[in-house]
């Protein structure tokens, strides 16, 4: 058989679904050898928004996402998407297509070394260099993708390798072992824990990737610990659990740090440092940890470890359910809870125009009832949902956290629709973000997946410019031109929605989750909330 039949067969055998990708020249008998396949190709415009469906696909469904490029310009395309799963731990495959190796030890047109291009942002980045490797190398690939901490990975197939008569078969695909930490740790674990009066648990993504969420649950509501989560791990308790302490992650002084600081002991469980370093939330009272997680913790000096469980988290958070005892809640916790619950809503009502960030948020929470699948965008609206959007589930809001890679949020939501088709999807992105790969509209009207896409308008660089303002109180560089979003929008065939004034937004959302199509709601915001919002947690000074 030819080189690339056996590619598509070993990619059958591990299951995948979909790839997201562009053909080119260099993987024209990779994208032949699809044919009758049960692999779907999902055609996009530009291969970044491919490796983002890829990552997104990942996220939810905690299989590895495949994405495809061809050499050169296309294959670098894809690195931001690669980027953003390796920082925020989705199992990904990236395939790219490669010159011959005939013209590779040479210059040669189009050629870059693209697997050395690829080793600072994979875990794994192998060119294939004879054909009867590619069981080995796919299975290795989809291995070293899903393992822990997953990430993304990187497969070369030279144009004249993929031609090549070969024999093979994929490899057996077996399950990745899951590992629990030794009993004498889990217990002095738990002796330190009894010993707390006022122990605070940190969730980050890992509990979420190893489907801990319900065994979390279980054992905080019985020891009667309280909760906060990273911007990756929302959803973890639902917004009106009396534990939730909500999302930690701003690096200004946010007031659920409060919580941090009265503590005398915090436990991370599936906390990765890339969603939230901890001297952002640890540098003043310097609380010993316990660190709970699949991997051992990196070293930092704001990280002072007193136990250390290393294994699945699931299987860790039953095995110290056994021994740590039920405590009271600490007092300073129900003040707390009493004003993050006061804070983050007062302006859940605000009416006017422009619309500001918080009605936004709090209108969409509103209208989707906590069913939707929310991917949001990078930019100053993603600090308002990271803070103020508190989903019911697990898994159910996406952010590009590590890598903060702007564009995701529209091909993300394709990614998402085609996961859960019976779910609502909503990407939620400034109009800067939403200009970088709005266009891939097209491919959800050519697929049918029927996203809304909420788009905070304010023709500027909405974060650059607080940032710029917090830093030297002016601006510079930051605004440009938008399009009649509208009008881009129908060009696609896609219902668009124009909303000026508060009184609007409900109405539209709950027009656009009811009539399954693609819409865009274009949404005049007024940023001059950033500022004022830095300057409230610049002066907040914690009273529990």
């Amino acid at each position: 058989m030819k080189a690339s039949d056996l590619f598509v067969k070993c990619l059958e055998n591990e299951g995948v679904e979909y790839i997201f990708g562009i053909p080119g020249e260099e993987n024209t008998d990779l994208i032949d050898s699809l044919i009758g396949s049960k692999i779907k190709f999902i055609l996009v415009h530009h291969e970044q928004a491919a490796a983002f469906m890829a990552d997104v696909y990942g996220r939810l469904t905690g299989k590895p996402g495949v994405c495809l490029a061809t050499l050169g310009p296309g294959a670098t395309n894809l690195l931001t998407g690669i980027g953003d799963a390796f920082l925020d731990h989705a199992p990904v495959v990236a395939i790219t297509g490669q010159a011959g190796m005939e013209r590779i030890h040479k210059e040669s047109h189009q050629y870059v070394d693209i697997v050395g291009v690829f080793e600072e942002v994979t875990k794994w980045s192998q060119q294939i260099r004879v054909p009867h490797t590619i069981p080995e190398i796919i299975r290795k690939a989809f291995k070293v993708a899903a393992s822990e901490k997953p990430g993304a990975v990187h497969i070369e197939l030279p144009e004249d390798v993929a031609m090549m008569d070969t024999e093979g078969n994929p490899l057996s695909v077996t399950p990745i072992p899951i590992s629990r930490p030794a009993e004498t740790e889990v217990k002095r674990a738990a002796e330190i824990i009894n010993q707390a009066k006022k122990p605070l648990i940190l969730v980050g993504n890992g509990v979420i990737r190893d489907g801990a969420s319900e065994a979390l649950r279980k054992f905080v509501e019985e020891k009667n610990i309280a909760v906060v989560n990273t911007f990756m791990s929302k959803g973890i308790l639902p917004s009106n659990h009396p534990l939730t302490l909500y999302t930690v992650g701003m690096q200004a002084k946010d007031y659920v740090l409060c919580g941090f600081d009265q503590a005398d002991l915090i436990i991370t469980i599936g906390y990765d440092f890339v969603e939230y370093l901890p001297k952002y939330w640890n540098d003043e009272t310097l609380n010993h940890i316990i660190h709970i997680d699949s991997l051992p913790a990196e070293v930092d000096e704001y990280y002072p470890l007193v136990s250390e469980l290393v294994g699945n988290t699931k299987e860790t958070i039953e095995a110290l359910s056994n021994h740590v005892e039920n405590k009271e809640l600490w007092t300073g916790v129900k003040k707390l809870k009493s004003q993050l619950v006061e804070k983050l809503h007062t302006s859940d009502d605000v009416s006017g125009s422009p619309i500001k960030p918080q009605r936004i948020i709090a209108d969409i929470k509103k209208a989707e009832k906590g069913e939707a699948i929310i991917i949001s965008d990078v930019g100053a609206h993603k600090l308002w949902v990271a803070r103020l959007y508190q989903p019911e589930k697990p898994n159910h809001t996406i952010i590009s956290n590590g890598w903060a890679s702007m564009g995701i949020a529209v091909p993300g939501a394709i990614a998402a629709k085609l996961v859960f088709p019976n779910k609502p999807v909503i990407a939620i992105t400034g109009d800067g973000g939403f200009l970088m790969n709005g266009v891939e509209l097209a491919t959800a009207k050519r697929l049918g997946t029927p996203i809304i896409v909420v788009i905070f308008h304010d023709s500027k660089y909405g974060l650059i410019e607080w940032k710029q303002m917090n830093k030297f109180n002016r601006t510079n560089d930051i605004a440009f031109t938008n399009p009649d979003f509208l009008e881009f929008a129908n060009s696609f065939g896609v219902k668009g929605i124009k909303v000026k004034h508060s009184d609007e937004l409900l109405p539209a959302l709950e027009e656009a989750l009811h009539c399954n199509e693609i819409v865009l709601i274009d949404v005049e915001v007024d940023y001059s909330e950033n500022v004022k919002l830095s300057k409230t947690l610049g002066d907040y000074i914690c009273k529990l």
